[in-house]
């Protein structure tokens, strides 16, 4: 059936209006300009049937009164002494001019206020250049921000820019609340979709410097969310990929990713530069590395923030010359390893290896401003006795207060590194069905190990006494409870038992156990520092480390996957009486690193036992000191090594 007339001109002015407010706006005034010109001709045409009529002596005037009763109903005065014919004119025109200015009004209020809305939600186009770009927002956000803006302090001018779902207003008031000083670095917020093109347009991505995909949820969330965040996850790759990848430079993708299929999907992608994360894996490799070496965390805590020393990837014209001699050609700077295309990475190259221009060396050093290669040996190093003392590995007994999925995992690593027969205790309150499950099926996959899951409530002291926690050789504080629960509130649990602990300490003060604590919120690391922990894990914060780090130099995940297994080289923190046959000795840092290559080992630093529980001094831990500084080294000092094993 055809349309009518009627519906024609409906269908058109719906069309008309649909294209926005300023379809609206027009329709409104060109509404409000022809009942002007209809009420003014009117009064005009009267006027001239009706000479009588014209009290004003002119047209100009009777139109101009008719425009000001229209746009101000005040105006109506003006005609008191109008004959009554007019008067009816005056009415209509005041009438009429109240419904139309209150539309307009009522619409350009609506207008403003949109506007505004947009603006608070930062709607706009982004115009930062050279900016780490974060996609989501999760609760690990302010510490990646507080990373990068150490990172960029080196720099005049820096930007982070974040684009999420979340509300723009409770963006910017967690990040100013918790990040009073950004130094050099801008923050831009924004909301919108970050799995959306247009969106990743409009936050300018193509000029980006990196970019880092957040998981939406956290790592204990229900196994339906963190599958919808992955999925999340991979649409955002997806449409980063399809913006960027025609680019000459490519922009390094750093992306949280809770599942093995959707990683390994990741990778089916046609881009080299991205990098998939299971953060929680890396802390579990971390974890175990942690619980056998004490004050490791403290070593990671510094080589993983931008705070401090950093590891970098360094090449210059090497001249043929031998790699350990490297380090006593750099005043800064302590080198890890060799990397080039062919070999990939080689921590602790062979004794004989000499470098060649296609290679990079992994460098610890202070800043990469300080890393300078000297033309020879600016300091020769004093050979001194090794001793042939050698660790001897033992079974050891580890207890686990509380569960988490990272539990898994430092169970799995647990198997290349302790012997077997060590025993694994778990205690939990009322252990739900799914835990009791899980350990009977870790029990059946590692049979060398001695695995009990116990019912004990861990915030009664009584209970937690009686399981004699200071006869273990580690003791590790994870969530006291299954479901996801908010930071703080598993935080303040894990308060709670380590306040316990230290009072059962008391009645055990020769016991070497050794305490290691998930924390979440790093907020609360000083109120766990208050604790007089030895070794404790800041899991987000070293989390947020890696992450940082990778969006400044994506190649250092190699040496994470290096560091952070079993196979290959890992960092220690081992007694000096393995290096020294006598002490005290006094001697130069340059004389401890030739020390440690006799064991084939590449020397980081040292950590004086005197002062391990000295939070102000980090625990006693100092990396990368001046090759010509003297230390006087105790028998209860350490010395932290690159090394093959523990031993």
């Amino acid at each position: 059936m055809k349309p009518t007339f009627r519906e024609k001109i409906r269908y058109r002015f719906e069309r008309f209006l649909s294209k926005g407010g300023s379809s609206i706006f027009k329709s409104l005034l060109i509404v409000f300009l022809s009942a002007y010109a209809l009420i003014a001709g009117i009064r005009l045409l009267l006027i001239s049937i009706f000479p009588s009529l014209n009290y004003t002596g002119s047209a100009f005037k009777d139109m101009w009164l008719t425009f000001l009763q229209m746009t101000a109903t005040g105006n109506m005065n003006q005609d008191t002494e109008s004959p009554a014919m007019l008067k009816i004119m005056t009415i209509l025109a005041g009438l009429v001019g109240v419904v139309l200015l209150s539309m307009l009004i009522a619409f350009i209020t609506t207008s403003l206020n949109k506007m505004l809305y947009e603006f608070r939600k930062g709607r706009g186009r982004v115009i930062e250049s050279e900016h780490t770009l974060i996609l989501g927002w999760n609760e690990r956000i302010v510490d990646i921000i507080r990373e990068l803006i150490i990172a960029n302090e080196s720099e005049s001018s820096a930007s982070v820019v974040i684009l999420s779902d979340e509300d723009k207003e409770t963006m910017d008031d967690i990040i100013t609340k918790r990040l009073p000083n950004n130094k050099t670095t801008r923050i831009v917020t924004t909301q919108g979709d970050y799995a959306n093109i247009n969106e990743l347009k409009r936050v300018n991505i193509e000029e980006a410097k990196s970019i880092i995909v957040m998981a939406n949820c956290s790592e204990s969330a229900p196994e339906a969310e963190k599958i919808g965040s992955d999925v999340q996850t991979l649409k955002s790759v997806l449409a980063i990929v399809s913006l960027i990848s025609s680019q000459e430079e490519e922009i390094p993708i750093i992306a949280e990713v809770f599942t093995e299929a959707k990683r390994e999907l990741i990778s089916y992608f046609n881009y080299d530069n991205v990098i998939s994360l299971d953060s929680w894996e890396i802390m579990g490799k971390l974890l175990i590395q942690t619980s056998l070496t004490s004050g490791l965390e403290m070593v990671y805590n510094e080589m993983l923030s931008f705070d401090g020393g950093e590891v970098y990837f360094h090449e210059a014209k090497w001249g043929g010359v031998n790699f350990y001699d490297l380090v006593y050609m750099f005043k800064d700077g302590i080198p890890m390893g060799i990397y080039n295309d062919k070999d990939g990475l080689i921590l602790r190259p062979d004794k004989d290896r000499k470098m060649s221009n296609d290679d990079q060396i992994v460098i610890f050093a202070e800043d990469d401003s300080t890393i300078k290669l000297e033309k020879e040996k600016f300091i020769t190093p004093v050979t001194r006795e090794l001793s042939d003392k050698k660790l001897e590995q033992t079974q050891r007994r580890i207890l686990i207060v509380g569960w988490h999925r990272v539990a898994n995992i430092y169970i799995d690593e647990a198997n290349d590194y302790l012997l077997e027969g060590s025993q694994i205790d778990i205690l939990f309150n009322n252990p739900p069905d799914i835990l009791k499950n899980r350990v009977v099926e870790l029990k059946e996959e590692y049979e060398g190990f001695n695995i009990e899951l116990h019912n004990t409530n861990t915030l009664h002291k009584e209970e937690l006494e009686a399981v004699d926690p200071f006869s273990y050789d580690n003791i590790i504080i994870l969530s006291q409870q299954m479901e996801e629960m908010d930071a703080d509130k598993i935080d303040s649990d894990t308060l709670v038992i380590l306040l316990i602990l230290r009072k059962l300490k008391e009645s055990s003060p020769e016991s070497a156990s050794k305490i290691i604590t998930q924390v979440l919120n790093s907020e609360n690391q000083d109120i766990i520092l208050q604790t007089n922990v030895d070794d404790f894990i800041i899991s987000n914060k070293l989390i947020t480390m890696i992450l940082a780090q990778l969006s400044e130099e994506p190649l250092i995940k190699v040496l994470y996957d290096d560091l952070f297994s079993e196979d290959g080289s890992e960092i220690y923190v081992k007694p000096a009486d393995l290096y020294f046959t006598s002490f005290p000795q006094t001697l130069r840092f340059a004389d401890i690193i030739d020390l440690a290559h006799q064991r084939d080992e590449i020397c980081l630093g040292y950590r004086k036992g005197a002062l391990s529980q000295n939070a102000d001094l980090n625990f006693g831990v100092k990396l990368n000191p001046s090759k010509n500084f003297e230390i006087t080294i105790e028998e209860s000092d350490f010395l932290v090594v690159l090394s093959e094993d523990e031993l």
